[in-house]
């Protein structure tokens, strides 16, 4: 993208945060910051209507939150480049930006100068993270640390089953069980794999490559 200068923009409800990064960014050769929104709503307006290369996009939003906003951003305009720019750093976080299509996460501590890299970096087609996020992926995940809990021959029919969607009694009458016994099961399964609810259940599950 050297030859034409990418069209920026900014979204955070931090008017501080705002101001720092238009200053920071006047001094890229080939950026021109196209606004600012501090709300997730105002953007996609403002999208609706303009062409956007790049979206330097919080996570904490007062209408709405980064990962909701990035796949709206995608489906309105799926040649946008959205990098999000936060102070949550949990690798759940980040998974879950990529997923809906982010292409990179910076943390707000990143220095002026690699947050342009980054830029850089998303506009020739790459992903991109700063320093502190590439850190944070390249840590082992809970489950990786924790090792595979040991399941019993009935909790992996169990598990398989609630993957594909059974409810306690579908799994009940598949089983030849009482609904009692099932949920018996369900509880033990969400306790060895220390999660709160079956979504969780499964993620683990697959990390594990037990699915």
């Amino acid at each position: 993208m050297s030859d034409k200068r990418a069209k920026l923009v900014i979204v955070d409800d931090h008017l501080i945060v705002l101001e720092g990064l238009q200053k920071l960014l006047q001094n890229a050769a080939n950026i021109t910051v196209e606004g600012t929104f501090t709300t997730g709503a105002a953007f996609l307006t403002f999208l609706e209507q303009h062409s956007v290369d790049i979206v330097l996009l919080d996570i904490s939003l007062p209408d709405t939150n980064g990962i909701d906003l990035c796949r709206e951003i995608k489906k309105l305009s799926p040649a946008t480049i959205v990098l999000a720019l936060s102070n949550h750093n949990e690798r759940s976080m980040v998974l879950q930006m990529l997923q809906q299509g982010a292409s990179g996460y910076l943390l707000k501590n990143i220095a002026g100068d690699e947050l342009i890299v980054c830029i850089q970096e998303a506009l020739n087609g790459e992903m991109t993270f700063s320093q502190a996020v590439k850190e944070i992926m390249s840590r082992p995940s809970v489950a990786e640390l924790k090792g595979i809990p040991r399941l019993t021959k009935r909790e992996k029919e169990i598990l398989q089953l609630i993957a594909e969607g059974q409810t306690t009694p579908d799994i009940a009458a598949t089983l030849h069980l009482s609904p009692l016994t099932v949920e018996t099961h369900r509880k033990s399964l969400l306790q060895k794999f220390e999660v709160k609810n079956v979504a969780l259940l499964i993620r683990m599950a697959v990390e594990h490559k037990l699915l």
